[in-house]
């Protein structure tokens, strides 16, 4: 079936005629019509539709799952199948996620800040909601210039609960309203919250009392900033926080969640 499928594509795409194709490949051109022209079998119809919730799934990721990935949307969407059956299915339609890359931090230490206690100790996993949250910057540029981006993420549900936008360098200011969101986002009272961030100016201002940092921002860029241009900043501030709140927190499947969004997470581990 692929030789056939390879056959009309030549038409279809190059206008190559059926009979020169033929010629080439060693085939008839009776037995070129026979098959395709006959019915597909029960498993060619299978295999077909296999093939279109894949990739109805990895386009709506934004071309950027994997197969694990595929596979958790596709049973979570009430679709029985195997890793390797998605991996092969992926494999013939020719789709592949795109390989993260390493990000450059925008934070700078400051020298004469007293430093922070490290109570996170690089154990980035937490037992509860509330319990530790990370935040960082980062720049996103535009046709009109830069933007930054601060962020405030709850280790337990990797749920973004705050974030700000701003065309100017990140300060405190910046940061402290990524943390404000979050604090609203979790009804007002976060008393023994650990907040973990890099040791940047932006966090160790006098408004501030922060520590080492950790983001998602490599998520965010393979996501999408690696395939978008922004005109403005106004667009660029829309569609991240549109990313964020409708993508990110809501659907985004993550493996250290046992491949649930953060908010259904949330919901699923409802604690007091």
């Amino acid at each position: 079936m692929s030789v056939v499928s390879h056959i009309a594509a030549q038409r279809t795409d190059h206008g190559v005629p059926h009979a020169l194709s033929c010629r080439l490949l060693g085939v008839s051109e009776s037995w070129f019509y026979k098959w395709r022209n006959r019915r597909p079998t029960a498993t060619e119809r299978r295999r077909r539709k296999l093939d279109l919730k894949v990739r109805i799934a990895f386009e709506t990721s934004g071309r950027t799952y994997g197969s694990p990935r595929v596979r958790a949307q596709l049973r979570a969407d009430g679709e029985q199948v195997s890793k390797k059956t998605v991996a092969a299915s992926m494999a013939r339609q020719g789709l592949v996620a795109r390989p993260k890359r390493r990000r450059r931090s925008l934070t700078r230490p400051d020298q004469a800040a007293a430093p922070a206690p490290d109570l996170v100790r690089r154990d980035f996993n937490a037992d509860r909601p509330d319990h530790k949250w990370c935040g960082d910057f980062k720049h996103i540029p535009t046709q009109q210039g830069p933007v930054y981006l601060a962020t405030v993420e709850d280790l337990y549900s990797r749920r973004m609960l705050g974030f700000a936008l701003s065309d100017t360098y990140p300060t405190a200011a910046l940061a402290q309203a990524a943390i404000n969101m979050a604090v609203a986002t979790r009804g007002g009272d976060v008393r023994g919250v650990i907040f973990h961030t890099d040791r940047g100016s932006q966090y160790t201002a006098e408004a501030l009392d922060n520590a080492p940092a950790e983001s998602f921002f490599s998520t965010l860029q393979l996501e999408r900033l690696a395939d978008r241009k922004y005109q403005t900043k106004t667009q660029a501030r829309r569609d991240i926080a549109n990313w964020i709140h409708t993508w990110y927190n809501h659907h985004r499947l993550h493996s250290t969640l046992d491949m649930t969004s953060p908010i259904n997470y949330e919901k699923t581990h409802q604690t007091t």
